[in-house]
């Protein structure tokens, strides 16, 4: 399963399940916004997208 979260210097964002649901509450922590004419992501200077997945070994 793949995770999602953006960080800026100050704050860090909750883990949300889908790229797109990041986005949408990235302006909740001052990391970007989302143009709504385009549906476009606009991170700001010094945003960082983290990316965390966890690989699950299947019982053989």
């Amino acid at each position: 399963m793949t995770r999602y979260r953006f960080v800026t210097p100050h704050r860090t964002g909750k883990w949300y399940a889908d790229l797109k649901t990041a986005q949408r509450h990235a302006c909740e922590i001052g990391a970007g916004f989302l143009d709504e004419m385009t549906g476009r992501f606009v991170a700001y200077v010094e945003t960082m997208l983290e990316v965390a997945t966890e690989d699950r070994a299947e019982a053989a």
